[in-house]
C-alpha cells in the first residue's frame, strides 16, 4: 500500500518493510523526519526495516542527518542508490551516524540490486525476530 507524505512516498512492501522514495530535489528537514516518525507509529507495529530507494536526488539538512533513522522499532536499513553522488551521500550519512551502529547495507540500483536489498531486509528482520523469540 502506497502512502503520500509531504516530501515523498512510503510504500508498505510487507507488514514490517517500508520502501521510502523521496521526491526529486528535496532537502529532508527535521520536520520531515518527524513526519516519518508519525507515519511509522501509525502504520508499523513492532520491529521493521526501511528500504530507502534513492531513485531521485535529494539531500539531508544537518539536523535531519543527526535524527533520521532513530525510529522506535527500526531494525535494518537498505539503501538503494542510482548515482555516484547518491552513494556518496549515503556513505556520508552512515559515517555521521556510525556511533548508532546502524544495521544497514548499500545496494546499487544500476546493478539491479533492489530485489537483493528487499531480500536482505527480510533476512535481517527474520534473524531479529528469531533472536527475540529465543531470549523470551
Amino acid at each position: 500500500m502506497k502512502h503520500r507524505l509531504s516530501f515523498g512516498y512510503f510504500t508498505l512492501l510487507a507488514e514490517n518493510i517500508v520502501e521510502v522514495t523521496i521526491d526529486e530535489g528535496i532537502e529532508l528537514s527535521l520536520e520531515m523526519v518527524e513526519e516519518c516518525d508519525v507515519f511509522f507509529k501509525a502504520h508499523i507495529f513492532g520491529g521493521f526495516g526501511m528500504l530507502i530507494n534513492r531513485i531521485n536526488e535529494y539531500t539531508y539538512s544537518y539536523e535531519a542527518q543527526l535524527s533520521i533513522g532513530s525510529y522506535e522499532g527500526l531494525k535494518a536499513i537498505a539503501f538503494v542508490y542510482y548515482s555516484d553522488k547518491s552513494k556518496v551521500i549515503v556513505d556520508e550519512l552512515n559515517l555521521i551516524r556510525a556511533y548508532d551502529k546502524w544495521n544497514s547495507c548499500t545496494f546499487s540500483g544500476l546493478e539491479l540490486e533492489w530485489q537483493q536489498a528487499f531480500q536482505w531486509l527480510k533476512h535481517e528482520l527474520l534473524i531479529g525476530s528469531e533472536q527475540t523469540a529465543s531470549i523470551g
